[in-house]
């Protein structure tokens, strides 16, 4: 290694946080909680840890939303404290358990326990275990392996690396609304208003991203700054600002309320940089850009909720 070089930075493969003695095969039978409380029970068996006061903290986690993945894979999990490093059990049902009334059953269950203080963990290994999701058909295939020994190799043989750090499309929602440039005032005004939302991105034909609408830049337009100098506002009590506006909302375009200046990062940004655009332009929200092209959106409370909380 060349002087001042740093040292190649070791991955974590998912396999190194199993063993075939945290794997339970074709638990037939159980219900959601039942399987949750039989999964602790084996990862206090094969580590010598309690974990039965961990058991309400990975219900109730359920219970807010439901932790199915996708392709008939769940991740239950909690944050908890007292713990040195996470902890996790695999279980496969061939019959399949329901995690939640509105999505079909789920034949590969892993259950993790983490550490409190180490927030992006379970990103990682969601992103991780998304990689396994996204094979055809998965969680069958690894459902009908006959012993823990098999189910163990499976992800041993595959190597699956948990990312390096939580980038921006980990925690971005993939849905959200948007305005064209030739929209009008009124089309911002009705998304405002029926999607409770205050900012608005607006893109043009080819999905590329030109800037956003604020429902603070629309109370600028029905108040400019002269009218909030002056001392006594009696005489527009009743909004007669507003009715100009209200005359002309259909036949006003965006362009009266659009700004070129909001947060963005790109879609392989790290996680940190969303919390660093956030700050640094005093904004709450954060748009997750291909290039140009607008693939997802990040407010500030899913954030704090990603990072704090889920």
């Amino acid at each position: 290694m060349k002087k001042n070089q740093a040292p190649a930075k070791l991955s974590l493969h998912l396999s190194s946080f199993l063993s075939a003695d945290n794997v339970l095969i074709h638990q037939e039978g159980l219900t959601r909680d039942d399987l949750i409380r039989k999964m602790l029970k084996q990862i206090a068996a094969a580590h010598g840890i309690h974990t039965e006061e961990y058991y309400q903290a990975v219900i109730d986690r359920e219970r807010v939303v439901d932790t199915v993945v996708a392709n008939g894979i769940a991740i239950p999990h909690a944050r908890v404290d007292n713990l040195d490093r996470p902890y996790v059990s695999l279980a496969t049902t061939r019959d399949g358990v329901v995690f939640a009334d509105d999505k079909p059953p789920v034949h590969l269950i892993m259950l993790v326990l983490i550490p409190t203080d180490q927030p992006a963990l379970y990103l990682q290994f969601l992103k991780a275990v998304s990689v396994i999701a996204h094979g055809e058909n998965a969680a069958n295939r690894i459902a009908a392996l006959t012993t823990p020994e098999e189910v163990f190799r499976y992800f041993e043989r595959g190597g699956t690396v948990l990312p390096d750090y939580v980038c921006a499309t980990d925690i971005m929602n993939t849905q959200f609304d948007f305005l064209r440039k030739n929209d009008s005032l009124k089309a911002a005004i009705d998304c405002f208003i029926s999607k409770q939302i205050s900012e608005i991105p607006v893109l043009d034909r080819d999905g590329d991203m030109i800037g956003i609408v604020s429902a603070k830049a629309l109370l600028k337009v029905c108040l400019p700054d002269y009218l909030l100098w002056m001392d006594d506002l009696s005489p527009i009590i009743n909004f007669q600002p507003f009715a100009n506006v209200l005359r002309n909302e259909e036949n006003t375009w965006l362009s009266d309320i659009l700004s070129e200046e909001f947060a963005s990062v790109q879609m392989s940004d790290p996680a940190i940089s969303v919390a660093s655009q956030m700050t640094n332009r005093n904004v709450s929200t954060c748009y997750v850009l291909n290039g140009k092209k607008l693939i997802g959106i990040i407010r500030l409370p899913q954030f704090l909720n990603k990072i704090f909380r889920e």
